[in-house]
């Protein structure tokens, strides 16, 4: 049942994002595939992955234990902060502590949990900003 209400929520949110991709204006300097394209395939690609979820669902699941969707909720937050952080924080530094705060919930020691934070920063900082040039959060020291 959880697997069909999933579905149509998402068939929903499909139609919905659908619709609001009708409602972007075309301009004058838009290439030939225009703005709606990229809305429209994200639309088409989130109804069929729902109508799967309605028409095939599995049995039903084993919802986690009180205590498990507190410490869901919990790492909620702590994207929420990481976010409000970024500006203030740079992205290095705020990812290397979310990430390393999230691999020690999920079972890492907390010195391998640290290790992997920054090394999950520092790949995807030069990654992104380095090898593609993608602008990311500046902090206090300039990176």
């Amino acid at each position: 049942m959880s697997d069909r209400i999933l579905g149509i929520a998402g068939l929903l949110i499909a139609a919905f994002y659908a619709f609001s991709a009708t409602l972007i204006p075309l301009s004058f300097m838009s290439d030939p595939v225009g703005p709606k394209a990229f809305p429209f395939i994200i639309a088409a690609t989130l109804g069929l992955s729902s109508l799967v979820f309605v028409l095939k669902p599995d049995e039903e699941p084993e919802w986690p234990t009180l205590g498990r969707l507190a410490e869901i909720g919990f790492a909620a937050v702590v994207l929420v902060l990481y976010a409000l952080a970024l500006p203030k924080a740079g992205f290095v530094l705020a990812t290397a502590v979310t990430a390393a705060f999230l691999s020690w919930r999920i079972g890492a020691h907390p010195l391998a949990a640290v290790i992997a934070g920054v090394c999950i920063a520092v790949g995807i900082y030069v990654f992104f900003h380095l090898v593609l040039g993608l602008s990311l959060a500046r902090g206090p020291w300039g990176f």
